[in-house]
């Protein structure tokens, strides 16, 4: 193996907050990104001709780079420097998002997003760790707040932006806004982001077999999550064979990472068992995440009738708790500690998805109000706490591989969430639609009593008898599908608050560290 030796001379001095201005811009450009192009998908569609299954691969293009980048990120700024490797991934995307919004057709709309994607990947994960090194151990919770608060609130004002810029101006102005942002960005960081003087430039050979294996795995794996829905999942032979692809390449890849001295991924990093169990514990939470953002709207849209607008207002309390909670949250961590924070978390997070467990297609505004202030409050403290924890008893040369294979768990995690909450919405449905069934008959006294009333009803509106009688037993089946539907919700969120309370146990195994003991781990 050759080396080029740990960076020569001392690092200048720069004011923490101005490098985490530095970064936290291209991070939230880049987490933006993963959420603000979702409403103008409708757009594309016409503008490229495309079906509703090809304008998907949109934001399957981008979510599949961002996996296959984040788990070898230590690696590349090993072998490039990590503020070189930054800056390049800044450019990358920069220039691919003015692509997005140039490209005529949708193979190339595809391919620039893919580009950008592995930018963004970079940015997201590169973030955390200059975050977590420009800041002390005694404030290892409050840049980890702050960086918290940029990648929770991102997301959460995508879609109303993405919704404003689409009709005030077109689709294309939602990749060209990103320009003059990475612009900023990369004079930003070139002039206040340095490589810290710990930092070993490597040259080792490449593991390409373990390359390789992990791009097919943990591809195939992002594939079948994301379009099992689309071809009606384990029915479809083009799943099974994702699946069995992804199974066996996942297999092989964690095979070939243990057994070389030089892996492409550090698996190794996971003996740790404070580690491990803060990255499985963040998976939990980017799965509860990612499946609730996912079922809430649809339920709110399709069955109370708002429009996406009214919906993402119903769901800013939990986005605003969340981001204004994290710096707060960071603030504590030193005093209260890892596991206080994170059980606590996971308690609140638990009681907020038991509260809307009981919907009703009476719900109103406050019914949805607390629960969701209450996992706003939970997700907050739980991801502040559980990022610091989590790289806390890591050396530091290893900081970027961690922060890599902790941010991939978790995204691949939430696309579990979402691929399982629609998943077992339409088999919930059904099920829940199958029992009400063998109650609504002719024999019950309720359900003929309903009929004759809606029957009458319709023949008053000037329907002949068997008119009505067919309308009303289509308004019956309606109500109740609706009604099916509304336990399935109830049945998934239960599901979750129930994860959420099983995983409490995990927080006994994560570090205790404080300030002093953090402080000579980061020396």
């Amino acid at each position: 193996m050759a080396s080029e030796g740990v960076v020569a001379g001392s690092v200048p001095e720069v004011n923490r907050w101005v490098v985490s201005g530095a970064v936290m811009t291209g991070t939230i450009m880049a987490v933006l990104d993963s959420s603000i192009v979702n409403v103008a998908l409708p757009d594309m569609t016409s503008s490229f001709g495309a079906s509703v299954e090809q304008i998907t691969w949109v934001v399957t293009g981008y979510i599949l780079a961002n996996v296959i980048i984040m788990p070898i990120l230590g690696l590349l700024t090993e072998r490039f420097g990590r503020k070189r490797f930054y800056l390049v991934s800044v450019a990358l995307f920069t220039i691919s998002s003015m692509v997005c919004g140039l490209a005529g057709t949708l193979p190339m709309m595809i391919a620039a997003r893919v580009v950008q994607g592995i930018g963004g990947g970079v940015l997201m994960t590169l973030s955390q760790a200059i975050m977590r090194e420009s800041f002390p151990a005694e404030e290892q919770g409050i840049a980890m707040g702050v960086f918290g608060m940029g990648i929770m609130l991102a997301p959460a004002i995508g879609p109303t932006l993405g919704g404003w810029i689409t009709d005030q101006y077109s689709w294309p102005w939602v990749f060209y806004i990103n320009v003059p942002i990475g612009i900023l960005n990369f004079l930003l960081i070139n002039r206040y982001v340095h490589d810290p003087a710990y930092l070993v430039r490597r040259k080792s050979q490449i593991d390409w077999l373990g390359l390789a294996l992990m791009v097919v795995g943990l591809g195939s794996l992002q594939l079948m999550l994301e379009q099992g829905a689309s071809n009606d999942w384990f029915h479809s032979s083009y799943i099974v064979a994702l699946t069995v692809i992804s199974v066996v390449g996942i297999l092989l890849f964690i095979w070939r990472e243990l057994a070389i001295d030089h892996p492409v991924v550090n698996l190794r990093i996971l003996k740790n068992v404070s580690f491990s169990s803060a990255t499985f514990i963040g998976g939990i939470l980017g799965m509860a995440l990612m499946g609730s953002v996912f079922l809430l709207p649809l339920f709110l849209q399709s069955l109370l009738g708002y429009s996406a607008m009214d919906s993402g207002i119903l769901m800013l309390p939990r986005s605003l708790a969340m981001g204004l909670l994290m710096p707060v949250a960071g603030r504590f961590y030193n005093r209260l500690g890892a596991k206080t924070m994170v059980g606590a978390g996971l308690a609140m997070s638990a009681y907020g998805f038991w509260g809307i467990s009981r919907l009703s297609l009476d719900v109103g505004y406050w019914d949805l109000f607390y629960p969701q202030l209450w996992q706003g409050v939970g997700f907050g403290v739980i991801f502040v706490a559980l990022s610091t924890a989590a790289l806390s008893s890591i050396d530091r040369p290893q900081v970027t591989a961690a922060t890599g294979l902790y941010n991939v768990v978790r995204q691949v995690f939430g696309s579990i969430g979402i691929s399982l909450s629609a998943a077992e919405l339409a088999r919930g449905t059904g099920r829940y639609k199958a029992i009400l069934s063998e109650h609504v008959t002719v024999f019950d006294p309720a359900t003929r009593s309903w009929m004759a009333g809606a029957t009458a009803s319709m023949q008053a509106a000037g329907a002949d008898a068997f008119t009505a009688s067919q309308r009303a037993l289509a308004l019956l089946n309606g109500q109740m599908l609706r009604q099916a539907a509304v336990l399935a919700y109830n049945h998934i969120f239960f599901i979750v608050s129930l994860l959420f309370a099983v995983s409490i146990p995990l927080v006994f195994l994560l570090s205790s560290s404080k300030s002093a003991e953090v402080e000579i781990m980061l020396e």
